[in-house]
C-alpha cells in the first residue's frame, strides 16, 4: 500500500516541473476530466501521483480517471493489483482494459517491427477508454528525456525537425492529449518513484531493449557522459525551432 503521507513529502520537486509545464503549455483547465494512461511503470505512476497531489492546490477544479491497458503478453493476464491499490490510495477511479494487442502484433501479424502497430493499437484502446469514462483529456507520461530521444530519432531516421507536442487536439475523437512531465528529467521521475517506494510493474515486452528508441537512449546517455549538457542543448534547439507547439511562450 502506498504511504500517502510520505509520498506528499517527497513529491514537491517533481511537482515543480509539472506545474511549470501545465502553466507554460496551458495543459489543464477548469472542469477537465483527465484520463491518465497508467502502465504501472515509474513514469506513469509518478505522473498520476503528481496530478492527484496537484488537485489540492491547483487554481483549476479537475478530476482524474486512471486507465491501464493489459496487453496480455504471451496470452496471459497481467497482474496490475498494485496499480489498483495505488489508485485507491490516491482516491482516483481505476479502469483495467484487457486487450488482444500482443496476440495481434506477435501471433497474427507477426510484425518484424512491432512497435508501430503496438503503439497504434494502444492509442486506440486508450482513446476509447477515455471516451467511455467521459473524459475530455488524456494525460501521457512522456518526460524530458523522451522528448529529446524523439527529437533525435526524427532527425536521424526521418531527416526532419519535430517531436510529439506537449498538447494536441484529436478532432476525430474530440480528445486533447497532454504531457505534464515533458519538463521533468527522467532521473527526477525515477528518484521520485524510488523515494516513495512505488510498486513498479515491469514490462515483459520481448523487444523492449531491441528498438531504435533504446539505441538512441543509449547513444544520448554516452554523449551526456562525455559532453555534459548535451541533452539540454538539444531540448533548447527544439524549443527555439518552434515546431509542434514547442515555442517559448
Amino acid at each position: 500500500m502506498v504511504n500517502c503521507t510520505n509520498m506528499q513529502l517527497n513529491i514537491q520537486k517533481l511537482l515543480g516541473f509539472v506545474r511549470r509545464a501545465c502553466q507554460e503549455f496551458s495543459l489543464i483547465e477548469d472542469k477537465d476530466k483527465i484520463a491518465v494512461g497508467v502502465s504501472g511503470g515509474k513514469d506513469s505512476l509518478v505522473l498520476l501521483a503528481a496530478l492527484a497531489e496537484m488537485r489540492k492546490f491547483s487554481e483549476f477544479d479537475y478530476s482524474l480517471h486512471a486507465v491501464t491497458l493489459d496487453q496480455r503478453f504471451f496470452r496471459k493476464d497481467g497482474d496490475f493489483s498494485s496499480v489498483e491499490r495505488f489508485c485507491a490510495a490516491l482516491d482516483v477511479p481505476f479502469t483495467l482494459i484487457k486487450t488482444d494487442i500482443y496476440e495481434v502484433v506477435f501471433d497474427v501479424r507477426k510484425e518484424k517491427n512491432p512497435c508501430s502497430l503496438c503503439a497504434k493499437m494502444r492509442r486506440g484502446a486508450l482513446h476509447d477508454a477515455a471516451k467511455s469514462a467521459g473524459c475530455n483529456k488524456i494525460a501521457l507520461a512522456h518526460h524530458f528525456d523522451d522528448v529529446v530521444e524523439t527529437f533525435v530519432m526524427n532527425l536521424f531516421k526521418e531527416a526532419r525537425i519535430g517531436c510529439f507536442a506537449p498538447i494536441s487536439y484529436l478532432s476525430r475523437k474530440d480528445l486533447t492529449l497532454i504531457r505534464p512531465l515533458v519538463l521533468a528529467p527522467e532521473r527526477s521521475v525515477a528518484g521520485c518513484a524510488r523515494q516513495n517506494g512505488f510498486e513498479i510493474v515491469k514490462s515483459p515486452c520481448p523487444v523492449e531493449k531491441a528498438t531504435y528508441r533504446y539505441e538512441i537512449k543509449e547513444f544520448l546517455k554516452e554523449k551526456e557522459k562525455s559532453d555534459k549538457g548535451f541533452k539540454n542543448r538539444l531540448f533548447t534547439a527544439l524549443r527555439k525551432s518552434g515546431v509542434d507547439g514547442w515555442e517559448f511562450r
